[in-house]
């Protein structure tokens, strides 16, 4: 009995009677980044909620929404292409996030299989990539040759695969034991039976995370679409940020407004940041698991 509580206590969290002071300070910084970080998310979110005329006198960080209102989202959402630029994002981000999720699992799949044909060459040439560049005019030039200038295919083809992505799920296939491809290919399983119905169930925590890195990297991309689109029908919703942060877009917002119309311009900024950024923070508490397990995957074995 008492081996068994041995055992059983062995596996439990390091008791407090065990915590040294290197502990504590390590879980002191740790709390003291996660408010640094926290921080100004919570401000903007409860400036966002407050009435302009506070916002003003208010010096330092706001805590809790003063004389709480709605009057930002309500001038946040007359900008008629809020609704336009959130479709085009989401267009955007599903076709990007799947196009780089299936060709980072077909090139992690490639580079990871030792008898495989230019494996080597195809490894070394995205290594490359990740230290050399051609700029962005060549890129421009690239893209404006293809035709895909003023189009959605500028924004979702050219910047779909990210090459430390495809090196991490490289690195998690090739971690899988070789006892498992080979029996099913003893089973008469060929490239695509292995892959989708063995590496990939059995790497599902790195897919997710790669698929939330693409995921956010879509969702916050801008800049591609200022240097490609033209068209505002086609603006993602992170380029109308901009412009309602950067320049005088406010102006068609507040228009109408009776009174001092200058207050009304930070309360609508709070607002349009919570209205981008709320959407891609609540998708992530439901693949958060995934991420330590994933990342470790992808991580362990080089």
């Amino acid at each position: 009995m008492v081996k068994e509580g041995i055992g059983v206590r062995r596996g439990r969290v390091k008791p407090m009677d065990r915590l040294t002071p290197a502990d504590f300070v390590i879980a002191g910084i740790l709390l003291l980044i996660a408010f640094l970080c926290l921080t100004p998310i919570w401000h903007v979110a409860a400036a966002s909620f407050s009435q302009p005329a506070q916002i003003e006198q208010t010096v330092g960080v706001i805590w809790r929404p003063k004389s709480p209102t709605l009057r930002g989202y309500e001038l946040v959402f007359r900008n008629p292409l809020l609704a336009s630029g959130y479709m085009n994002t989401i267009i955007y981000v599903a076709g990007s996030t799947a196009l780089g999720l299936l060709l980072t699992l077909l090139g992690g799949y490639l580079s990871s299989r030792r008898n495989a044909i230019f494996a080597k060459p195809f490894t070394f040439m995205v290594t490359f990539t990740m230290f050399f560049s051609g700029g962005l005019i060549p890129f421009y030039l690239v893209v404006n040759g293809l035709g895909w200038v003023n189009t959605r295919w500028a924004l979702i083809i050219p910047g779909c695969l990210s090459a430390y992505n495809l090196i991490v799920m490289r690195t998690a296939l090739k971690g899988v034991p070789g006892s498992m491809e080979e029996s099913a290919r003893i089973d008469g399983a060929g490239d695509f039976t292995v892959l989708f119905r063995i590496l990939v169930p059995l790497c599902a925590p790195v897919f997710a995370v790669l698929g939330m890195y693409y995921a956010v990297g879509a969702w916050n991309s801008w800049f591609n679409a200022m240097i490609f689109l033209q068209k505002r029908p086609l603006f993602p919703l992170q380029l109308i940020l901009r412009e309602i942060l950067v320049s005088n877009e406010v102006n068609s917002m507040i228009s109408g407004l009776h009174g001092d119309t200058d207050i009304y311009r930070p309360l609508v900024k709070y607002c349009a940041i919570v209205v981008a950024t709320a959407p891609i923070l609540a998708v992530y508490p439901f693949i958060q698991r995934y991420f330590i397990k994933g990342v470790m995957v992808g991580a362990i074995k080089g």
